[in-house]
């Protein structure tokens, strides 16, 4: 029982080997040849261990293709694959890599569209508003050239308006002139009717003397005869008279002015012309007035109102504001000739002045008045005007009087007018304080300004005749006069 037990427990086992082997020798046929020659002696020696002894025929597989033997090949196939999984794990982390970096890209690039959509977006839009800021551009252009002409029609206003007060003057004078010819007349027409009535009273005396020398022929009394004709002698002497009263006021005389004259001149002991009004002073003549001047080193000649009666006299009124008859807001050009009335408000100009203050060393006094009458000064100890070439600038001296500094400011500034801008501002001072003067930015006084009638006034600038340092630049002053005197 035991032997064939045995047996078919070895039969068992080698049927498993067999197909163990089978499995490895299909991968490694050298080793499962080397290893079935080392298992044929064992199971002889089993077999002579044992009573019984079996004999199997295992059929061999067929084998294809070339075999390499080699004792390393597993090793070296190990180092192979973990380099190659090394490398597998290397690609793998290249390819991670560049899925990250093209969804980056893929973001950045929905961004660059966003970008490009927001850029062309916003282009519509910078040339809308470049688009509208042209439209704005032209609008104002077209607005100051409206501006300008509307300016220009101004000036032309005023120019006729002035024509127009110059030519009522004129007619005011011819008025009065036909006034008193009128009257003259109607005096002619009394004395003429006076001598009717004397002809026909002496008439009736010679009739009534004739009657009466015939009726008395023969009385010996001379008396009312002598009388009578004493009378006659009297009424003929008095006619004679009439008339020649009568010729004398129709015979021309070339003495007598055939029209008034609008300024009144004050009579001097010298008719001039003098350099300025200190000359006129020093002359001789103390009686305000209007003197001819000619300045030294210059052949013009100009008229000028003297001031004698303040400060000593001697004063040359350069600039007067008093009553609104004349409008300050002009060009440059009538700056700089002067314009307006030297008996009432008028500017001596520009080209004056420096002739004027280039003869001599000068100081400039400003005269104030407010609509309360109380009166205020600034005197500076010195005052210059440029040429023209450096647009009429400014130097002015050091301050003293009781009206405060307004004019310091102004020192060494261009004159301005609405045609020629020359002040630091932006935009034109001359346009805002409607009228001519030194302007910074724009003006801590405005003498040539609009006269306000009561002081304070509402206006959209500050355009009154005003001194800021006296009752401030929203109070148009009710007086004004600069004047300069030689020193």
């Amino acid at each position: 029982m035991d032997a064939p037990v045995t047996c078919t427990l070895l039969l068992l086992v080698g049927l498993v080997m067999l197909g163990v082997e089978g499995r490895e020798g299909a991968f490694h046929p050298d080793s499962s040849k080397s290893e079935g020659a080392q298992k044929r002696p064992s199971r002889s020696s089993d077999s002579k261990a044992g009573r019984c002894s079996y004999t199997f025929i295992v059929p061999q597989q067929k084998l294809k293709g070339v075999l390499c033997v080699s004792t390393e090949s597993a090793r070296a196939n190990s180092s192979e694959t973990a380099a190659l999984r090394t490398l597998l794990v290397r690609q793998q982390e290249q390819l991670d890599l560049l899925h990250r970096r093209l969804e980056q890209e893929g973001s950045l690039a929905s961004e660059v569209r966003v970008l490009r959509r927001e850029s062309s977006s916003m282009n519509a839009r910078i040339t809308q508003l470049y688009a509208q800021l042209l439209n704005e551009i032209l609008h104002k252009q077209e607005q100051a050239k409206e501006q300008r002409r509307l300016e220009g029609l101004l000036l032309n206003a005023t120019s006729q308006l002035l024509q127009m007060s110059k030519n009522y003057r004129d007619l005011e004078r011819k008025y009065e002139a036909l006034a008193s010819t009128v009257s003259n007349q109607s005096q002619i027409m009394t004395h003429l009717e006076e001598h009717c009535q004397l002809c026909d009273i002496a008439k009736a005396q010679q009739d009534a003397a004739s009657s009466a020398v015939n009726a008395s022929a023969s009385s010996p009394e001379p008396k009312p005869m002598v009388s009578y004709i004493q009378r006659d002698q009297s009424a003929t002497q008095n006619q004679e008279e009439t008339l020649q009263e009568v010729q004398e006021f129709f015979t021309p005389s070339s003495d007598l002015p055939t029209e008034a004259p609008f300024i009144s001149y004050p009579v001097t002991k010298t008719p001039g012309p003098w350099q300025d009004c200190q000359h006129v002073l020093d002359s001789g003549e103390n009686t305000s007035g209007i003197y001819l001047l000619r300045p030294r080193q210059s052949n013009r000649l100009l008229q000028a109102w003297c001031e004698h009666g303040r400060a000593l006299g001697g004063w040359t009124v350069i600039q007067r504001r008093q009553d609104g008859s004349v409008n300050f807001f002009r060009n440059w050009e009538q700056y700089k000739q002067g314009f307006g009335n030297l008996d009432g408000e008028y500017w001596l100009g520009l080209e004056h002045l420096y002739w004027l203050t280039s003869q001599a060393t000068y100081k400039l006094r400003v005269v104030m008045e407010d609509w309360q009458g109380r009166q205020v000064f600034a005197e500076y100890d010195s005052f210059r005007v440029e040429p023209e070439s450096d647009w009429y600038r400014l130097r002015l001296g050091n301050y003293q009087g009781n009206a405060g500094d307004s004019l310091s400011w102004h020192s060494n500034k261009a004159f301005t007018t609405l045609d020629r801008d020359k002040d630091a501002y932006s935009g034109n001072c001359a346009h805002y304080q409607k009228g001519g003067w030194w302007y910074h930015m724009c003006a801590h006084s405005n003498l040539n300004g609009v006269w306000y009638r009561g002081g304070h006034y509402r206006s959209r600038y500050q355009d009154g005749v005003y001194w800021a340092e006296f009752h401030g630049g929203s109070y148009s002053l009710k007086k004004v006069m600069m004047m300069i005197k030689a020193i």
